[in-house]
């Protein structure tokens, strides 16, 4: 009788796991928005701009934030501070 307790618990256990694996995920990539990014790119770089982020943002962008996310990925700063 254990046995057969141990099985469905085993068998209720992979159903559970095979549906939390199947939930439904943005087609688009981390970080991009629907439509960004090249498939089979292997150097992806998203347009700048909260726009081209999947995630919305919660707060409005300062000027700040929009220099650096326009000059990634150089390495020089922007030059408008």
């Amino acid at each position: 009788m254990r046995i057969v307790t141990l099985a469905i618990m085993g068998i209720a256990g992979a159903i559970a796991f095979g549906a939390w694996r199947r939930k439904p995920s943005s087609s688009a990539p981390a970080a991009f928005a629907e439509g960004q990014g090249a498939p089979g790119n292997a150097t992806q770089v998203r347009d700048a701009g909260p726009d081209a982020m999947r995630d919305p943002c919660k707060e409005p962008w300062t000027e700040v934030e929009e220099d650096g996310d326009e000059s990634f990925p150089a390495s020089d700063p922007p030059g408008n501070y």
